[in-house]
């Protein structure tokens, strides 16, 4: 049976932009996304194994601050870690800033990543974030986060991936139209939408981003989640 219907969002082909929809983001997200709350409920469950007293979490596209909120909801107790999100988007991050405004542990900042310097971290998340990173400028950022984590933190990596080979890529995209369209989805907008991220989300294979992890300096790589073409790694440095 179908859900409601999620938001309408318009976009031209090969024109699709986070900016001026953050008040339909969340809505959209998850009901275009499978397990997208269930992946904040894992992050927030996995952040104490690498955050000691002080610890530092950074989210790079942290868009509306959900899961920002449901980490330091998790972990309520621990008043002493401190948590960065970062989006290039500024109404996201402006409804991150109101969500967690009474929550001194949490800071946002507008930007680019390559535009800055990450402080010292413990756990670094990108929840379907790096997608949406040129290619050829993929593994620099790849290489930034690594960078920026202590020895022992770790990098929580979710992505949609592409299928090893074209009979496995063909079940993806079908099954994923299912779900799509079982989540209130037209099949106008699913169109409209795949039409839209043409050359703007470029998914890697699982193998593709192992590599970037391994071309990085991670060593120790897990799946912690997957569904289909989305798929959630842990790698600690």
């Amino acid at each position: 049976m179908s859900r409601i219907r999620p938001p309408h969002i318009e976009a031209a082909n090969s024109a699709w932009t986070f900016d001026d929809i953050a008040g339909e983001f969340d809505a959209h997200i998850e009901s275009s996304v499978p397990l997208y709350r269930q992946g904040h409920r894992l992050i927030a469950e996995l952040a104490p194994f690498f955050l000691p007293r002080g610890g530092q979490v950074v989210e790079v596209g942290c868009s509306t601050g959900n899961l920002a909120a449901a980490l330091l909801s998790a972990n309520s107790g621990r008043e002493d870690i401190r948590y960065l999100g970062i989006d290039p988007v500024d109404s996201m991050v402006v409804q991150a800033q109101e969500k967690l405004r009474h929550d001194s542990r949490a800071s946002f900042i507008c930007d680019e990543l390559a535009n800055l310097q990450l402080p010292p971290a413990n756990l670094v998340i990108a929840y379907y974030t790096m997608q949406f990173i040129p290619p050829n400028a993929r593994q620099q950022a790849f290489d930034q986060l690594y960078a920026s984590l202590q020895w022992g933190g770790a990098l929580v990596l979710f992505e949609k991936v592409r299928a090893p080979d074209a009979r496995f890529q063909d079940i993806a995209n079908q099954l994923y139209s299912d779900y799509k369209l079982d989540n209130g989805f037209s099949e106008q907008a699913i169109i409209n939408k795949s039409r839209s991220l043409k050359g703007v989300l470029e998914p890697f294979s699982s193998q593709g981003n192992l590599d970037l992890l391994a071309r990085a300096g991670f060593v120790d790589v897990m799946t912690i989640a997957k569904w289909v073409n989305f798929e959630g790694f842990l790698a600690i440095k």
